[in-house]
Order: C-alpha cells, then structure tokens, then sequence
C-alpha cells in the first residue's frame, strides 16, 4: 500500500526535471528544423531558386510534417510508443545529412521530406509526455516544452548564419552531431516514459482526473473549426516571417545576409520568451483570455510594421513575437478539455494543421512575391490576427475535475 501512495503522489507532481528534458530535446528538434529555412539564400543562389521554388520546399517539408502527426498521435492514445521519438530524431539526422550534399533541386526537395517525416514522429508522443510529467499544470507543462521548441527555432537560424552561410552547404552535416544528442536525450525520456506506461498498466498510478464539460458534438466541432482558424491566422502570419523576414530585410533595407538571420533571431527569440508566458497564464485567467489577446492583440503591430524603419521593425517584430506566441500553449490546452483523453490526436492535429498551414502559406507567398514583391507579401499579412475576433464564439470552458 505505501508503494501505492508513493507513486500516486508522484503523479500528481510537476516533474520538472522530465519537463526540461523533453524541453530540451524540443529545443534540438526545432532547432534542427529551422536550418533549412535559414539558408535559403545560400539555396537560392546556388541552385538558382525562384520564390515559387523557395515556397515548394518549405511546402514539402510542411506537408510531410503535418500530414502524418494526427495519425501517429491517434495511434499513440491507444498504444504509446516510447522509443519512436528516437525514431523521429533519426529521420531529422537523416535529411540533414542528406541536405548537405543535395546536388539538386528535387534532392532538396528529398531531404527535407525527411527532417518534416521526423518532425511528424517527435510532436504527438513528446507533447504526451509532457502532459504525462505536468501534474495538472497542463498550461505550464506546454509552455515549458514549446519553449525548448521555439528557443530552438530562434537558434537555428543563428547558427545557419556562423555556420552554413559563411561556409557552405556541406556544412550542415554538423547538424547531424546535435541530432545524435538528441537521440541519447530522447533514448533517457522513454527509459522514464516506458516506466510510467508500465506503472499505469499495473494499476499503481492512480488515474488521471480528467476534465469534462456539457459541451454538445456539434458545439465541440463548431470550436475545433474556430482554434483550427486561429491557428490558420497566427502560423500564415508567422511562416511570412520565417520563410521570407530576412528577404523582407534585404529588399527594402539592404542589410546584409547575417544581418538579417540577427533580426530573424530576435524575432524568434521573442516568440520563445511570449511561448513561456503564454501557459501559466492561461492556467490562472482562463485559456479563452490568453488566446484572444495573443491573437488579436498583434493586430496594430502587425499593420504597422511594413511602413516604419529598420530601426522600428526591429521593435515592432520583438512586440509581434511576444503576443502571438502565447497563444499555441493556450489552445493545444484548451483543445485537450474539449477532448479528454485526446492527448496524442490534439496534438498531432494542432501541430499539423499548424504545419501545413506554414507551408502551405508559404507556397501561395512565394508565388505572390515573385508576381508582386516581398514587401507587397507583407501589407497583405498584416490582416490576418485580424481572424483573432472569432475567439469571441469560443465556449467558456473550466476545468472540473471528477
């Protein structure tokens, strides 16, 4: 009976030394994912790009790294797989070793299906363990493990620029010794992870409380549709960033290539800090709140950007960064007390969709920029946390415990 209690009491606890390792191994993940994105110059140049192509590969990557997850998180709510986020991992090595030898176009175009299809395995199971580790403290458990996520996206690029830039592309096989690290991280969170499955299967966990609402079918979708839209809004917006900020820099300000990756990273680097915020608030105000002011709340930052200085689009980005990215945290968790027990599939679905939606925005930019300009891409984005209204329609749910 006392081994009972104890490891009820341990489930019932904020693991945060298991929540900064998956954080962790977020954090090599993403950071690995945006090194493709950070070079496209370097690709442009040398394979003689168009913007259109540029868009394709980032289509590619996006599709392959969204199609699959709600898929692989349907299967994970009923049989987790421990050992497939190394797996994941292994895939991302893979089209990273193989990115630094393309010699063409559709190579590219093989390698970073690769690193999308490893970005696929790592989402849904790592977002279960860090709801596993959280607790009950879902919102902070998610900010903590899309910190690692987005403080890697806001690395990757940085290193890209000291890197791979000056260098050359072969120089992204060094990548491929951050990727091996994070195979022996993830190899030590599913030793701790096959352990809980095992502890559960055996009854010695106590059940997890799960949230319920009276929320209808029909009411349940008609809100899915709406965080799905929010989530549309904020990653078309955010993939305008990403995929073309440092083109944005050079054509309207003739910075320099490093230049720009400094810019792309204070942006990202703030999308990291708002991530942290973004959860524990949304755990003591209520997710509903935090959604609709991260989303509609950059809306006067974002029509104002394409029109200001170098010196004010560099502030006006950090303020961007900070209020949209609190919102990502806020729905996964809002959407998991819309479904409980869905662990895996919300996020395989809101991970996927917000994939898909970065790529395919960036294929429709891309093409929009070569008939008109980058600048041109950028007045037309600054509309879409305008959609944040819609928050309006969402349900005020709380969590109750039974």
């Amino acid at each position: 009976m006392k081994s009972i209690n104890t490891n009820t009491e341990i489930a019932q606890k904020t693991i945060y030394s298991i929540l900064f390792t998956i954080s962790f191994s977020h954090f090599i993940n993403d950071l690995l994912q945006a090194v493709i994105p950070s070079v496209y110059p370097l690709f442009k140049e040398k394979f003689d790009l168009n913007f259109t192509q540029i868009g394709m590969i980032t289509l590619i990557y996006q599709v392959t790294a969204s199609i699959l997850q709600p898929f692989v998180g349907m299967y994970t709510d009923k049989k987790s797989k421990p050992y497939s986020l190394i797996f994941g991992m292994s895939f991302t090595l893979s089209g990273l070793f193989f990115a630094s030898i393309a010699s063409n176009f559709y190579y590219l175009l093989a390698a970073v299906a690769l690193i999308g299809i490893g970005s696929s395995i790592f989402h849904p199971e790592s977002s279960r363990v860090a709801h596993l580790a959280s607790g009950g403290k879902k919102g902070l458990a998610q900010s903590i493990f899309q910190l690692g996520g987005n403080a890697g996206s806001a690395v990757g690029p940085l290193l890209a620029a000291l890197i791979v830039i000056p260098f050359g592309q072969l120089h992204i096989i060094w990548f491929c010794l951050i990727a091996l690290i994070g195979v022996f991280v993830l190899y030590k969170v599913a030793i701790w992870y096959s352990i809980q499955l095992e502890l559960k299967q055996q009854n010695r966990i106590a059940s997890e409380k799960i949230s319920t609402h009276h929320l209808s079918k029909n009411r349940i979708i008609f809100s899915l549709i709406i965080l799905l839209l929010l989530i549309f809004s904020k990653y078309f917006y955010l993939t305008s960033i990403t995929s073309y900020y440092t083109f944005f820099l050079i054509e309207k300000f003739n910075v320099s290539i490093q230049e720009s990756q400094i810019y792309l990273f204070a942006f990202l680097g703030a999308v990291a800090v708002g991530t942290l915020i973004g959860g524990p608030l949304g755990d003591k105000f209520g997710r509903k709140y935090v959604i609709w002011i991260s989303i509609l709340g950059a809306a006067p930052f974002t029509l104002l950007l394409p029109y200001v200085s170098l010196f004010w689009v560099g502030i006006l980005s950090i303020v961007i960064g900070l209020i949209i990215s609190s919102a990502f945290s806020a729905i996964l968790v809002y959407a998991t007390e819309l479904l409980p027990g869905k662990v895996g599939l919300v996020a395989g679905l809101f991970f996927g969709f917000a994939f898909g939606m970065g790529g395919l925005g960036s294929a429709i930019l891309g093409k929009l920029a070569d008939e008109t300009s980058i600048v041109y891409i950028f007045k037309v984005c600054a509309f879409l946390p305008l959609i944040g209204i819609l928050t309006s329609f969402l349900p005020n749910i709380e969590s109750k415990k039974v």
